[in-house]
């Protein structure tokens, strides 16, 4: 899959279900990226860690925690991805989270995963934007999910929100979805193998104390 400009551009109207309306220019998107990678016969642009600060970077530390190992704990306020392992550690993500009126919180399952996800903007996303598509097919250069997608559901319930990749590296570390969590595709591969099915979430409650649980949102928000 070879990427052009008019890819990227149409990528950045894709996306915009998932992130503010402020872009960074095309020049400075792309910086972002560094050559290519292979994933399940997709091929797709990899991240550029060299221009990412290393605190974004995903890593094993220190983290005590009174959820049991294997729980994925959510840090809306600092923007990391905890995956609780053995030992007093976890694998810390750097991720970006809800922009103002889009922020939740809770407790939820991974109860659904998806490899090179179909993207679907709901019916009131495509109202504010028109110029979305009705979808996009997984492994798209404009398929605002990336390689991987995790759905958060609790008691059956489908919350809307998922872990998913991003077309905007540049954007981890802030404020900038409608409610899902954004991670580096990488990272979003990384997870993916490590969480099964029925995997427990926590997302706090930093920045979002007034915000409704996450199963009172309207679906409105939901990125499929």
């Amino acid at each position: 899959m070879e990427w052009t400009r008019r890819d990227i551009v149409l990528g950045g109207l894709a996306s915009l279900g998932t992130v503010t309306i402020q872009k960074p220019t095309l020049a400075a998107a792309s910086s972002y990226f560094s050559g290519t990678a292979v994933d399940n016969g997709v091929t797709y642009r990899s991240t550029n860690f060299a221009k990412i600060d290393k605190k974004w970077r995903r890593q094993v530390v220190k983290y005590f925690s009174s959820e049991p190992i294997g729980t994925v704990v959510v840090d809306t306020r600092h923007h990391f991805l905890y995956l609780i392992m053995e030992n007093k550690t976890a694998i810390r993500y750097g991720v970006g989270v809800g922009r103002e009126g889009f922020k939740w919180y809770g407790r939820a399952t991974i109860d659904r995963k998806s490899l090179w996800p179909r993207w679907t903007p709901p019916p009131e996303m495509r109202e504010r934007h028109p110029e979305l598509p009705e979808s996009v097919e997984g492994g798209s250069p404009k398929n605002p999910l990336g390689p991987r997608a995790m759905y958060l559901l609790r008691d059956g319930v489908d919350t809307g929100y998922r872990l998913h990749g991003t077309l905007e590296p540049g954007s981890i570390g802030r404020d900038a979805s409608s409610g899902c969590i954004r991670m580096f595709n990488e990272d979003a591969i990384d997870l993916y193998q490590r969480c099964p099915i029925g995997t427990a979430v926590q997302v706090l409650p930093h920045i979002a104390d007034q915000a409704e649980s996450a199963a009172e949102v309207s679906q409105a928000t939901a990125v499929e």
